[in-house]
């Protein structure tokens, strides 16, 4: 899922906006004070000299964090004060899973599934890893866990730009071990690569385990990663390892149907991504290669397809498949750590309805969670060229990420300093970032309006393969903040000839056409969810459709716009009907607009960043 399918939606108007502050000049400024005072600028006096802190927050809240200032060189951030230990020689370590059994086919058939991953711990001053290990020279262990080591990144003895060299460097300094994991199939660990199965999961627990249970650890590891890596920490907390103790998932997937299908309708690259994508990671022309026969693997062959034509997940045929790479439900019932949300508001790779209603589902089931919802794309908080230019650029940046996550595994994974705040971090459209206790936040406003109240652009209410309509449902008269998952639900009647149909609705601004959202839905599945309908031709039905989560403003003075097509971004048309739809445009369907009320009062500066145009 590292494979970016979206163009970035043009905002060269809106970012000139936003840079007009001068923000180069202060960030060069910045850097030039940075070398001047050195790299301690910023640390508490009672830190200095060893890894102190243990009883107090040096970390200030993030809504007073703007005057910090970080290392800026390197491509990712930097925590704000070294650690002490140096980092030691990477160990190359292969896990037995005794879990895959001659059922499970592949390397279950001789008997020696194994992962690999490389490790790396700090050495401690007076600690001998070979003896007896007192409990103050005991290491918890950070974990990522992915399919690309060797399979188009380095191999997992290497420390990846992707993420490891970050945590490697960061971390192992502060007295965390550090571990770089391959899945089954991919890098140095056999079987099959199984796209986040049962199989997949029990080779993550049996790493995890084994991080947790070796003479050195002091029983704790922490999952994290970004897009397939963001995966796998929510497949491990559905392993119930009683070693793992938090997870850290950015732009991560809680089941793999849920992400490729949205209301019956799939994006384009659903029907082919275990056999046609990572499954060819376990192709490599070796003797191992035989492994790959194994029972997910075949599955995989006709699971894309069929439910690209059903639009469900096909347990209705008592395949177990997609209900098998859901892992949210199985997180919930056997995890027992926190959980740190990240995700990119702008991420179309990886929509954000994985971190939504996510979020709130895991407080309610009881977990301890926080989240950081910035408006890149399918990237990391702190990469400046994965930002730069995008929406909320540059005050999407966040330098302050490796100090944040530094508190969380502190807390989290060694029980040193007070606890982090819980609480959602999220920034709007224009840049400006806030703290809500949760996401969606609980005070959410609806406004509804009947599509009558819409003024028609351009088209009328038949929708095919070819045209488009434009309503503009009017004028803003103050400031007007759109969150979570605001909903259309709108009229529509398939055709005569047909048995279904397909709608997508863009959500965007007036003054310069950017998106804001967008909702899409086979009318099979017009009541929402999973399960669809058999539809007669001429069919009336209420499509109930819920736009992707959004932070967005619409400013006093412009207007919103809604564009109706058949389809949109990547998603495919119906299986079943690609043939025209009428809509109604009338009291029939209504928009229903979530909105919070905030102010620029409520908004924060991240550190190395400039005032927000518009609050000055």
């Amino acid at each position: 899922m590292e494979a970016v399918l979206f163009d970035e939606v043009d905002a060269d108007e809106r970012r000139e906006r936003m840079q007009l502050n001068g923000a180069l000049g202060t960030t060069l400024a910045i850097v030039v004070l940075f070398l001047v005072l050195g790299a301690t600028i910023g640390v508490p006096d009672d830190l200095m000299g060893g890894d102190a802190g243990q009883n107090s927050h040096w970390l200030p809240p993030v809504e007073e964090r703007s005057g910090k200032i970080y290392d800026i060189s390197d491509v990712f951030s930097r925590v704000s004060w070294n650690g002490s230990h140096a980092i030691g020689e990477v160990q190359s370590i292969f896990v037995e899973v005794p879990a895959i059994t001659l059922k499970d086919g592949g390397a279950g058939a001789t008997g020696d599934a194994e992962v690999h991953l490389g490790l790396w711990l700090p050495v401690i001053e007076g600690c001998d890893y070979t003896g007896n290990i007192s409990d103050e020279c005991k290491v918890p262990v950070i974990a990522e866990i992915g399919p690309y080591y060797d399979d188009g990144d380095v191999d997992a003895l290497t420390p990846a730009n992707r993420l490891g060299r970050f945590l490697i460097e960061n971390f192992v300094p502060h007295g965390f071990g550090v571990a770089q994991v391959s899945v089954f199939g991919t890098g140095e660990s056999n079987h099959c690569m199984d796209l986040m199965g049962h199989d997949e999961q029990a080779g993550i627990k049996a790493a995890v385990d084994w991080l947790g249970t070796q003479p050195w650890s002091n029983g704790k590891v922490g999952a994290i990663g970004k897009s397939y890596d963001g995966s796998t920490p929510w497949n491990a907390a559905a392993s119930g390892s009683e070693y793992l103790a938090t997870i850290v998932p950015m732009s991560g997937l809680i089941g793999v149907h849920e992400l490729m299908w949205r209301n019956g309708s799939m994006e384009a690259r659903g029907a082919i991504m275990h056999n046609g994508v990572y499954g060819s990671f376990g192709l490599d022309g070796d003797l191992e290669d035989a492994q790959n026969g194994c029972e997910g693997y075949m599955e995989g062959y006709y699971a894309g397809l069929g439910a690209y034509a059903t639009g469900d997940d096909l347990s209705w045929m008592k395949s177990d498949y997609w209900t098998e790479r859901y892992f949210l439900d199985r997180a919930m019932e056997l995890y027992n750590g926190s959980i740190y949300i990240i995700h990119g508001m702008q991420d179309w790779n990886v929509d954000p309805h994985m971190a939504f209603p996510t979020h709130q589902i895991a407080i309610d089931n009881g977990f301890e969670v926080k989240g950081l919802y910035g408006q890149w794309m399918h990237d990391y908080p702190d990469r400046p060229d994965g930002h730069d230019g995008g929406i909320g650029f540059p005050w999407s940046l966040r330098w302050d990420w490796a100090d944040d996550l530094l508190e969380w595994f502190d807390f989290y994974l060694r029980d040193v300093g007070p606890q982090p705040r819980l609480i959602a971090e999220i920034q709007d459209d224009l840049g400006g970032w806030r703290v809500e206790d949760t996401y969606p936040p609980l005070d959410t406003d609806w406004n509804v309006m009947t599509l009558d109240q819409c003024e028609i652009v351009s088209g009328n209410d038949l929708i095919d393969s070819t045209s488009e309509t434009i309503l503009d449902c009017g004028t803003m008269e103050e400031d007007f903040r759109i969150i979570g998952m605001p909903t259309i639900h709108m009229g529509a009647r398939i055709s005569l000839l047909g048995t279904s149909g397909h709608l997508f609705v863009e959500m965007q601004r007036g003054s310069d056409g950017s998106h804001l959202g967008h909702a899409v839905m086979d009318l099979r599945f017009s009541d929402g969810g999973k399960e669809g309908k058999v539809l007669v031709p001429g069919t009336t039905v209420l499509a109930k459709m819920e736009f992707f989560a959004m932070d967005v403003v619409v400013e006093a003075g412009d207007s919103l716009i809604l564009v109706i097509t058949q389809t949109g971004e990547d998603y495919v048309p119906s299986a079943v009907s690609t043939l025209p739809v009428n809509v109604f445009l009338d009291d029939r369907s209504t928009l229903s607009l979530s909105t919070v009320n905030r102010t620029c009062d409520d908004l924060f500066l991240p550190p190395m960043q400039e005032q927000y145009p518009g609050c000055i």
